[in-house]
């Protein structure tokens, strides 16, 4: 230890003093100006901002290219000022009023979809040293009031910047190029789930990233719970022993020993890349909100704590005694402290410094124009592609059922077409990374596949591994592929927080199934739907979520699209669900070649039974010319569109199902028109199905889902609009419910039936159906 307990020179000692000074200074100014707002003060454990200025010292020697901090919003505003250099002016003026760019509406009646964050929420970034031979970037990434759930997206965020992907095969890790600071508080770190859940990341190969530095800021209290209510181990850190990670407990009044502190976690993870805590154990000066009174529940903490001198008093005391500073050079660094902040509030009241560029990084509708399409494949680039996916290592003797089942796949590129959903996926990955984009899949059995669809990862009987999208002799980026622990909050966070930070790269991540995506709700609701709405932060994030009624209960049927399509809005991300290989194929092209056009998150109702249906195959002419169709019409209708009467809207595995059904060839007077892409909703391309039919009279949603689910809610009212008042839209569902599915297989397969043959039958019955005009 003693190593790092580096003595302070004069000169030193009164840098510390001086940033102390600025710490608390802009703390006491924003409580006097701002009486009763929220800031969240760091008071009491001020330390924080000199631990943070050292760690950048070291990162800066070690030519360290990026620092990623993730932090809740105590002392944000503070570490913001003074580590990220953010203006005074640019936050003072956030509590006086809203920033907007201009030309931008206050209302949102044009839809630009920018809708902000308290000041609290805000991230910032900031390049320091810029005279060492590396230039250290600072980003404090913006987070949620949802506590330690941007601690996965920090982690997600530290890989994407220490991998090199414009390289074929496995992308090459550097993990000294990027370090992940999380700081959590001291109720949260024991008491949300997903800190564990990330802590379980640090030694996974997916997940690596070469050590993060966590530091708790212990105020030894919650909003108003004390210890002995938020956790059952002695100390806020203990969780962290569980995963092996040394734990440094230091007290936050003590200035020197917190800078010993920080060197030490540095050099522990510069040498030995592994995790490592700070317990920075200290207090809050006011309550959990500075229009709260703390007093009320804890009166001798606060007692004690009114009458407690602050750090910055007992190292200027110290100073003092030593003889290194005056008492009037300690009141004067205050008080000049105090006229920069008087001076910048002058600048924030008058408004000149408002920024006419923050609209930048917020181009694109969501909405590409049609001749914006990814280029065709060849059938020949496919063929070759086909053959070296089929082609292993001289030695290398993966099982023998699945070799056999594996080389299926070299006569499906005939006339006579079978590419299945896994061939297609496999496929349309290996002509985006010919087209330079590097390619990252996680998730729950994704090597594998949970359907046993995919086979990414090929394993012989001698335990070794080949990955045959890693060896394309055309492949001109990296492709990545793990199983994910049995996690769904920090494994999906962390892949937002990649695709946050490469946003050259198509990233997926792939639920088990669908239904269990909701326990990575907050992740969905609060990063993935609404950051670029909050914060401008972008993302093409890919959630594949297996979803359809196939009799497996209501924890294996539903991913619950209906979620999904409430949270649409803004062009915030798209929603669909593709019936065939040929669509799931152009629809990851496009989604590869928007990355660098318009990037939006895509939300994917991926199959089950329809990953080998024949009706949903694939013929390689359909891959080689064609487009992903967000409404794909009935091509048998179309043969005697004027004797159509019935217009069957649908979307996903019913479909299909419809399609094959024994009574589809009888209903000749029905057209089944699949809605493949539901958010945004194709009412330009439903308009033209329209078209076709003039002598439609009855439209219908058909779906499997019960009728409080699934797409019908958020259809009702565009599909009552696009038909106008001369005709009804009627829904086939099954009835409401509570749970999504039944678990009786015979309940199941009857209603199943039901909505089939209704749907195809002649009249709109009352059972398992209503309707919207």
């Amino acid at each position: 230890l003693h190593l790092y307990q580096e003595p302070q020179s004069p000169a030193a000692s009164r840098k510390l003093l001086q940033r102390l000074t600025q710490v608390e200074v802009f703390e006491r100014y924003l409580h006097q100006a701002f009486p009763g707002q929220k800031r969240f003060s760091l008071e009491g454990t001020d330390t924080l901002v000199p631990m943070l200025d050292e760690l950048i010292e070291g990162a800066i020697e070690s030519e360290t290219r990026e620092i990623i901090i993730g932090m809740a919003h105590r002392g944000r505003l503070n570490v913001l000022a003074h580590v990220l250099d953010k203006p005074y002016k640019d936050i003072l003026s956030e509590f006086s009023h809203s920033r907007h760019e201009e030309g931008v509406p206050l209302t949102d009646t044009f839809g630009f979809g920018w809708t902000g964050d308290v000041k609290y929420h805000l991230g910032f970034e900031h390049i320091l040293g810029e005279d060492a031979s590396v230039g250290l970037k600072v980003i404090l990434a913006p987070n949620p009031s949802h506590l330690e759930f941007v601690n996965p997206v920090i982690e997600g965020m530290a890989r994407a910047s220490q991998e090199m992907r414009k390289v074929p095969g496995e992308p090459m890790l550097d993990v000294d190029v990027a370090l992940p600071v999380l700081i959590h508080g001291d109720a949260a770190f024991p008491g949300e789930g997903v800190v564990a859940e990330t802590l379980n990341l640090w030694r996974l190969p997916g997940y690596w990233v070469g050590g993060t530095i966590h530091i708790i800021i212990n105020n030894q209290l919650g909003f108003t719970t004390g210890p002995e209510e938020a956790r059952s181990t002695h100390f806020a850190s203990d969780l962290a022993k569980g995963f092996g990670i040394p734990i440094i407990h230091v007290n936050a009044d003590d200035p020197d020993a917190c800078l010993t502190a920080i060197r030490l976690t540095y050099a522990f993870r510069d040498q030995f890349h592994k995790d490592i805590l700070i317990d920075l154990v200290g207090y809050r000066r006011w309550g959990h909100n500075e229009g709260d009174e703390p007093a009320f529940t804890q009166p001798h903490m606060y007692e004690t704590i009114r009458s407690h001198p602050t750090v910055r008093e007992l190292y200027a005391r110290r100073l003092e005694e030593a003889g290194i500073i005056t008492k009037e050079e300690a009141d004067k660094m205050a008080k000049d402290a105090f006229a920069v902040l008087e001076e910048a509030r002058r600048e924030a009241d008058s408004g000149l410094h408002l920024a006419d560029d923050e609209s930048n990084g917020y181009e694109g509708n969501g909405k590409q124009e049609e001749q914006e399409r990814p280029p065709a494949v060849s059938a020949e680039q496919l063929a070759r592609f086909n053959t070296e996916l089929l082609t292993w290592p001289e030695g290398f003797t993966p099982n023998a059922k699945l070799a056999r089942l594996l080389q299926r796949r070299a006569t499906t590129l005939g006339p006579e077409g079978g590419i299945d959903w896994g061939q297609a996926e496999e496929l349309a990955f290996a002509s985006i990374l010919a087209d330079e984009t590097p390619i990252r899949l996680t998730g729950q059995d994704v090597e594998r596949g949970t359907f046993s669809h995919r086979h990414a990862v090929l394993h012989d009987q001698h335990d070794e591994i080949y990955i045959p999208l890693q060896h394309l002799s055309e492949a001109r980026a990296s492709f990545s592929i793990y199983n994910s622990p049995l996690s769904e909050a920090a494994a999906l966070g962390f892949e937002y927080g990649y695709s946050v930070h490469a946003p050259d790269s198509l990233v997926l991540w792939e639920a088990q199934f669908g239904d269990f995506a909701n326990a990575a709700q907050v992740i969905i609701d609060q990063f993935i739907a609404s950051a670029r709405a909050k914060w401008k932060q972008k993302s093409a994030l890919v959630l594949l979520l297996p979803h359809g009624y196939e009799g497996q209960g209501p924890e294996h049927s539903s991913a619950r699209l209906e979620r999904y399509l409430q949270l649409s809005a803004q062009i915030n991300w798209r929603v669909t669900n593709c019936s065939t290989a040929a669509q799931y194929f152009h629809l990851l092209r496009q989604q590869a070649f928007y990355l660098s056009r318009d990037p939006r998150p895509l939300i994917v109702m991926s199959p089950k039974s329809l990953l080998r249906h024949p009706l949903a195959a694939a013929k390689l002419a359909e891959l080689a010319e064609g487009t992903f169709q967000p409404v794909i019409d009935d091509q048998m209708a179309l043969t005697h569109a004027g004797d159509i009467r019935r217009l069957v809207l649908c979307t996903g595995k019913v479909a299909i199902e419809l399609l094959a059904h024994e009574k589809r060839a009888r209903a000749e007077d029905l057209a089944i028109v699949r809605v493949e892409m539901l958010y945004p909703f194709p009412a330009n391309e439903l308009k033209k199905v329209l078209a076709n039919y003039p002598q439609v009279h009855e439209v219908t949603w058909v779906q499997e889902e019960p009728g409080n689910m699934g797409a019908w809610n958020y259809l009702s009212p565009k599909l009552s609009a696009l038909v106008g008042s001369k005709m009804k839209v009627n829904v086939i569902a099954r009835p409401d419910r509570a749970s999504p599915a039944s678990g009786f297989i015979d309940l199941f397969m009857a209603e199943q039936e039901h909505i089939l043959e209704e749907a195809l039958g002649t009249s709109i019955k009352e059972h398992g159906g209503k309707h919207a005009r």
